[in-house]
């Protein structure tokens, strides 16, 4: 069952209106998003790329642009060490592009998921050891590294580290302590005594405001490093950051340099997948382009989707792109019948019951983890982990819940873990096979989430009678955009809405086109796009089959229910037309 819960914040949303000309209806909505005072709602609104932080405000920034500034006067070889998925490959490509337009001599390393694992590895420092490396920058990836950094400091290399994950941290009567690895210069914001203003930067971000504070540093005009913000872009939403603050600038400008890009690589891959480039934005990046670009790191190695990046021909970048979609379709089947296992298995059997779902999937591909994680999460509305067999052990991901903070939880069972890390919604864990009971049985001892705490939350952000749906709206809603987490869509609610007429559409016939009608006689069409079935079934058992007949044949007049919906033009032979799109029901 859902929490249906309307905000009600408060200001002067006449007089916000006024100074910044949008509607008052607009400005209840930016309020909503916690965005307070008269510079924070100019910012969410009118923020550019001037806007952004001062990359020395980071802890650690000033060593590292000193200890870079020397490497590459001395020639010093440098290698980047990436992460294999969106977030590492793009802060890969941001430190390549930054460093060698300097004239660094520099290579990167992206460890393989399988048999390497995340971050960095003994096996990694050795190779970048022997390939006469003097210099190690990581991204995505080093927080949690500390015994590996310390070997390659034995060896002799520098090392930078550049992240953006939880530090680690041992907890001794109630307070934290924690372990900061043993690198030449750290930056993650994370840090407890960084005082860079904004804490939920994505690892390529953290990459880019190194090169932009090195280039300034160098003499160099770091506005021509504008271009890699597109990678920014990418890499926050695919990792799913919450897109406030810097982020929504990062994003916001991101998306506009997208639509026009010069990368060839990425050119390729919004032809390939279909995209029209001109109406790009933040769904493209998370459901199209993003998936392709993990899908490699997944299925076979990052460095095809590094090398669709740098492709230096269009050519080049065409066949690498085709490649990266084939993979994806290939992933997506295999994890059709991942999920279908899951579900199986919470269904059948004891683990049902508990708070936070362990689901041991010993022949699902390690690199599908996540995703049915994630898949599981949304059907059952709980924290999931979902472990598979490994080289070594068992490997797994975990993705949670609002009230749950996953890494923190992990911490708590660290005894039975190999490795771990990650933040509140999302961790990777190692473990040996023998312990998969007891992490189960641990996890679930250590819950405390309560029974609302576990209902999905529906945020509703006003009710709003249809007659307010216009293409003036839709139009100024816009202004909100990009959407995402920590900028979702807004949500509308009507309450006693008397269903008309329905028609099925689609191939699958899973979508629906209803006639509707509020409680002020305002008549809509409104769109459900999921689960038609589902909800003629719901309206059966409610109304019988006769009633769901006879709205099915446009005679509907019995059937009320309540919905959020998002408003929405159809644009059929140049004529358009208000709709909404119905989000929840009941």
């Amino acid at each position: 069952m859902e929490r249906w819960v309307l905000l009600r914040k408060g200001a002067d949303f006449e007089a916000i209106g006024k100074k910044y000309q949008i509607s008052p209806r607009l400005a209840c909505l930016i309020r909503n998003r916690d965005v307070i005072g008269e510079e924070a709602v100019d910012r969410y609104l009118n923020g550019t790329i001037s806007d952004l932080y001062d990359g020395m405000l980071m802890k650690d920034m000033d060593k590292a642009i000193d200890i870079l500034k020397e490497k590459i006067l001395e020639d010093k070889k440098i290698r980047v060490i990436g992460d294999y998925d969106i977030d590492g490959v793009n802060a890969t490509y941001i430190l390549l592009e930054g460093l060698e337009r300097l004239g660094a001599d520099v290579d990167s390393d992206i460890p393989d998921r399988i048999s390497d694992g995340y971050g960095l590895n003994r096996h990694l420092v050795e190779r970048a050891y022997e390939a006469g490396v003097d210099t190690l920058i990581t991204c995505d990836n080093g927080i949690v590294a500390a015994d590996e950094i310390a070997y390659g400091k034995e060896m002799g290399m520098t090392v930078i580290v550049t992240d953006h994950h939880e530090v680690p941290f041992d907890e001794q009567d109630g307070e934290k302590r924690y372990r900061i690895p043993p690198a030449d210069a750290v930056m993650d914001p994370k840090q407890p005594d960084c005082l860079y203003p904004f804490k939920g930067l994505c690892g390529a971000a953290v990459a880019y405001k190194l090169m932009e504070a090195l280039w300034e540093s160098m003499g160099k005009d770091s506005a021509d490093l504008d271009d890699l913000i597109e990678n920014v872009a990418i890499a926050t939403i695919g990792d799913v950051m919450d897109l406030e603050d810097e982020n929504r600038i990062f994003v916001k400008e991101g998306l506009q340099m997208l639509r026009r890009t010069k990368n060839p690589g990425l050119k390729a891959l919004i032809e390939c997948t279909g995209i029209d480039k001109n109406s790009l934005n933040s769904y493209h990046i998370g459901f199209v382009l993003g998936p392709c670009i993990n899908a490699s790191g997944r299925l076979d190695t990052a460095k095809r989707a590094l090398e669709l990046l740098r492709a230096g021909t269009q050519k080049e970048a065409d066949i690498l792109a085709g490649d990266l979609k084939a993979l994806n379709d290939s992933r997506k089947d295999m994890t059709e019948e991942a999920v279908k296992q899951a579900e199986e298995q919470v269904e059948t059997t004891t683990i049902s019951k508990d708070k936070v779902l362990v689901v041991y999937l010993p022949d699902c591909h390690e690199s599908l983890a996540g995703i049915v994680a994630g898949r599981i999460r949304e059907n059952y509305y709980k924290p999931v982990f979902v472990l598979t067999d490994a080289e070594e052990g068992v490997k797994g991901s975990g993705r949670s819940i609002d009230g749950y903070h996953m890494y923190e939880e992990l911490n708590k069972c660290k005894e039975l873990l190999t490795k771990f890390g990650g933040h509140r919604l999302a961790a990777g864990l190692s473990l040996p096979k023998e312990n998969v009971g007891k992490f189960r049985e641990m996890l679930n001892k250590n819950c405390t989430l309560t029974e609302e705490e576990m209902k999905e939350k529906v945020t509703i952000d006003m009710e709003m009678p249809f007659g307010c749906v216009t293409e003036g709206l839709v139009k100024e809603l816009e202004l909100l955009e990009p959407f995402g987490k920590g900028n979702t869509k807004p949500v509308f609610a009507a309450r006693d809405v008397t269903l008309l007429g329905a028609r099925i559409l689609g191939k699958n016939r899973n979508v629906l086109k209803l006639q509707v009608q509020d409680v002020n006689g305002c008549r809509i069409e409104a769109m459900l796009f999921h689960h038609a079935d589902d909800f003629l079934g719901k309206l059966e058992e409610q109304y019988g089959k006769t009633e769901v007949e006879a709205l099915l044949k446009g005679r509907g007049r019995q059937i009320r229910i309540s919905m959020t919906y998002y408003p929405d033009i159809n644009e059929y032979m140049g004529k358009k037309t208000p709709q909404i799109v119905v989000t929840h029901y009941r």
